[in-house]
């Protein structure tokens, strides 16, 4: 995939880590149907591309990480009803098959269709000026794709909350931190460096055990536990030898941390 031939993201691959850029500051990064054809690009290559071991999806401008749909261009969507499929499909990563961990970098507005990639991040982190919100009821639309993916990552009752008010109300860094949706709020400067320096961390540790451990985890979501945990043990069947292959454990430093 040529990443130099992208228009609507900026995509570069250092040290093992896929940033991706979105770049139409002037719709606030809104997706129309040339995003989505790139995002599923996107996804195929750093699946198949085993120098990618993590991925950063960060936005450019000012006001916002993205609002969603572009209102102006539309997207297309067939007028057969037994072929419509949800359009958030293509810029979701899990949706297509890539397991490769997501830390998401937001700030400013973060509302209806960015929660897509919010949905199904690994890690999110947000600067203090982030708001998030979903408009669709506001304007007379039903609102069910993207809370229905947020409703397996933060309360029920937000979920609606967020839902129901619509415009009328944005939930804060603060509040998104609290419920658990974001893990760390940062000031604006200091986001797409944190991003980055999460991002290497994990990319320096062994791909098979980080593949493996997501994949394990974000399935059992959508099993019963007897059935997941059989799954994780033919996991860690399979990816354990490769993984351990992939590391000496006595470089592995043991005292160097963070506590957060």
């Amino acid at each position: 995939m040529d990443l130099n031939g992208l228009t609507t993201v900026i995509a570069e691959l250092k040290d093992n880590v896929l940033t991706i850029t979105l770049n139409r500051p002037d719709r606030m990064n809104s997706f129309n149907d040339a995003m989505r054809a790139e995002f599923k690009s996107l996804w195929s290559f750093a699946d198949d591309e085993d120098d990618v071991h993590v991925i950063v999806i960060r936005a450019n401008g000012d006001r916002a990480f993205c609002t969603g749909v572009d209102v102006h261009e539309g997207i297309t969507i067939s007028d057969n009803p037994f072929s419509k499929q949800d359009p958030g499909v293509d810029l979701s990563p899990k949706q297509n098959g890539c397991w490769k961990p997501l830390v998401c970098a937001v700030h400013g507005m973060v509302a209806g269709g960015a929660l897509y990639w919010l949905n199904e991040a690994d890690i999110i982190i947000s600067s203090d000026d982030a708001q998030f919100f979903d408009p669709h009821v506001s304007y007379g639309m039903v609102a069910a794709l993207e809370p229905i993916g947020l409703a397996h990552r933060i309360p029920i009752g937000e979920v609606l909350r967020m839902v129901l008010l619509g415009l009328d109300e944005r939930m804060s860094a603060k509040r998104a931190h609290e419920i658990g949706f974001v893990s760390e709020i940062l000031p604006r400067a200091g986001l797409w460096d944190r991003a980055q320096e999460l991002a290497e961390r994990i990319a320096a540790k062994p791909p098979a055990a980080i593949q493996g451990s997501i994949r394990a985890i974000w399935e059992s979501r959508d099993t019963g536990r007897s059935h997941a945990l059989a799954t994780g043990m033919a996991y860690t069947t399979i990816g354990n030898p490769i993984a351990q292959q992939q590391v000496v454990r006595s470089d592995v430093p043991t005292r160097k941390y963070e506590v957060r």
